[in-house]
């Protein structure tokens, strides 16, 4: 019979805002719980921990990806962007920007997922007006209703890029 024991923990790499980060974490680990609890990284948060909200939203490889319900084994090697890593140099991304210029947020709690969703938006390339972008950000809720400023927010930001 074979051996079906589950190793505690599992060696993996991943490159998180351009820096090479080595964990070893047990293998139902999501990718969340990697980066908030071993790395620190408590700008993605957790919101209903089922793939509804959003709010855990960061890019992986260049796509937008729920991270609450991605098991960070599975994404050994991967690239990870996280709300921390949009920024360079001192300088805001262009929609960390438009988010304060439009006042895109109210309690702030979904604004991180909703920015690193639009950040893969953008890079999508799909969006060409408000209603699709409201369509492809849908992943996303904002339970404070700031939609309108969401929407516009990320128009500026399509608009310069």
């Amino acid at each position: 019979m074979a051996d079906l024991t589950i190793p505690e923990r599992i060696s993996i790499n991943l490159v998180v805002n351009g820096e090479s980060r080595a964990l070893e974490v047990a293998p139902w680990t999501t990718l969340l719980d990697a980066l908030r609890d071993r790395l620190e990284l408590t700008g993605t948060k957790k919101g209903c921990d089922h793939g509804q909200c959003g709010a855990c939203t960061v890019l992986i490889d260049g796509r937008r990806v729920n991270s609450c319900l991605t098991l960070a084994v599975m994404k050994d090697g991967a690239e990870i962007t996280t709300i921390e890593g949009l920024a360079k140099d001192g300088t805001l991304h262009p929609l960390q920007q438009a988010f304060i210029d439009h006042d895109a947020f109210q309690c702030g709690y979904c604004t991180p997922g909703q920015i690193c969703s639009a950040a893969g938006l953008l890079a999508e390339g799909r969006a060409r007006d408000a209603d699709e972008i409201r369509e492809l950000m849908s992943g996303n809720l904002c339970r404070c209703g700031a939609y309108p400023n969401i929407v516009a927010a990320i128009e500026q930001a399509m608009s310069r890029s």
